[in-house]
């Protein structure tokens, strides 16, 4: 679901995308993301920072952690 300022959001937990409204009431388990940022090679982000995390931390967090592709 892209918004007009070409961003996406996403739940941490499923993965699925979400509206821009439900990643506004969610910030802690929502991550958004540009459209077309790039490739990170399967690396984890935190949905509440935003900074790349370790896969233990993604393991520890899993609803909290979202895998990029």
């Amino acid at each position: 679901m892209t918004t007009d300022s070409g961003k996406t959001f996403r739940n941490a937990g499923s993965g699925q995308y979400v509206t821009k409204s439900y990643a506004e009431t969610h910030p802690n388990t929502t991550i958004s993301e540009t459209e077309g940022g790039g490739f990170t090679h399967g690396a984890h982000r935190s949905a509440i920072t935003g900074r790349f995390v370790g896969p233990a931390a993604a393991g520890r967090w899993p609803d909290r952690t979202i895998k990029d592709s």
